[in-house]
């Protein structure tokens, strides 16, 4: 009787963290990808350039609306970012969009993994022909993405919507009885970098967020080397942060 439960124990401490560490992708990544058929009719109905690059074979793809300054966007872990192409070409006339699909989502190949994710970021500014300012918008886990660009690249402003300081701590949030520390492969450790950024920083943050609370938010920001700016989206929730008043009107500001 005792040698079953010491095995169930045994089961239940290795088994759970060796289960989710096998399955720590699915959980961090949910790629939303387009067809060729859909990904043919967004570009019929919008003003934006379907853009390819090739990445050591893997085939990656961006949103191009043509303006200056011109904004990068990094979208969330579920986020199918052509969403965004009539939303941001009416509510910021004249500026420039880069929407760029993850390894896996919309129309890029490839899997994701945040050292994928963020040398494809490097390669997308590397490979931009502009001369004007170039801000990064990084979503929820975009932000992460958006925070390692700028810490390796000249920027003229970086805007964070749901933020977090590192993706170690939201996750010993959510599951405190799991060793997430050692076990989390993609870390992104924003908060680590946030002190040698000099950026310009709009941070706006959704008070009411349950998926990462705003303590996790605001170590980022205070982290954060270069100028900055807190907005709070009252009443707002992790995905609802586009319907708070002040969402658009703070982003429009601070690229102006």
């Amino acid at each position: 009787m005792l040698e079953s439960a010491a095995v169930m124990v045994a089961l239940v401490v290795i088994g759970l963290p060796l289960l989710a560490y096998l399955a720590q992708d699915s959980l961090i990544f949910h790629p939303q990808p387009l067809t060729e058929p859909q990904r043919v009719a967004v570009a019929r109905s919008s003003a934006a350039q379907s853009v390819f690059i090739d990445a050591d074979g893997t085939r990656l793809h961006a949103w191009h609306i043509p303006g200056d300054p011109l904004v990068i966007y990094f979208g969330g872990n579920a986020e199918e970012v052509s969403w965004m192409l009539d939303e941001a070409a009416a509510r910021t006339p004249g500026v420039g969009w880069l929407l760029v699909d993850y390894r896996g989502y919309g129309s890029s190949g490839g899997a994701p993994s945040e050292k994928a994710l963020v040398a494809d970021a490097l390669r997308w500014f590397d490979q931009l022909k502009t001369r004007g300012k170039v801000y990064v918008f990084g979503r929820s886990l975009g932000s992460g993405v958006a925070v390692q660009l700028a810490a390796q690249r000249p920027l003229a402003g970086v805007i964070l919507v749901a933020p977090f300081d590192s993706l170690v701590e939201v996750g010993k949030r959510h599951y405190p009885f799991l060793p997430v520390g050692w076990m989390l492969k993609h870390r992104f450790d924003s908060v680590a970098l946030a002190p040698q950024i000099g950026a310009p920083l709009l941070c706006v943050v959704a008070m009411d967020d349950a998926i990462i609370p705003v303590e996790h938010a605001k170590r980022l920001h205070d982290a954060w080397g270069g100028p900055k700016r807190w907005v709070a989206l009252e009443g707002a929730g992790h995905n609802s942060t586009d319907n708070a008043a002040n969402y658009w009107t703070s982003i429009v500001a601070f690229l102006k």
